[in-house]
């Protein structure tokens, strides 16, 4: 695994840990690893066990694939439809008028 590619790991790990709304020390907790480890993993110094990936995704809410490549998997997409079937009627409304505006944009 390149460098780049760690790089582009520990973005998306920091990422997914703000919007959990974790601090590095939170994380670390639930992980029981180190601060420095989860540290070394956001800057793309080292590596990450796959026991540890698993346990990341578990606790951040996302699938492996999207950690590692950054591609949405299905279970992604099956937590975002569970978030969105929770919703108030009115408020499942305006996140449709966004995502018609959004997918508008791009064409």
């Amino acid at each position: 695994m390149s460098k780049s590619d760690l790089i582009s790991i520990g973005k998306r790990i920091q990422t997914r840990r703000k919007q959990m709304g974790y601090t590095q020390e939170q994380l670390s907790e639930l992980m029981n690893v180190s601060i420095q480890m989860i540290s070394n993993l956001e800057r793309g110094n080292k590596a990450i066990r796959i026991d540890n990936l698993i346990k990341l995704c578990q606790i951040l809410n996302v699938s492996c694939d999207y950690i590692l490549t950054g591609q949405e998997a299905l279970k992604d997409i099956e937590i975002l439809s569970e978030k969105f079937l929770k919703l108030a009627v009115k408020d499942k409304k305006m996140i449709e008028l966004l995502i018609d505006y959004c997918s508008k944009k791009d064409e």
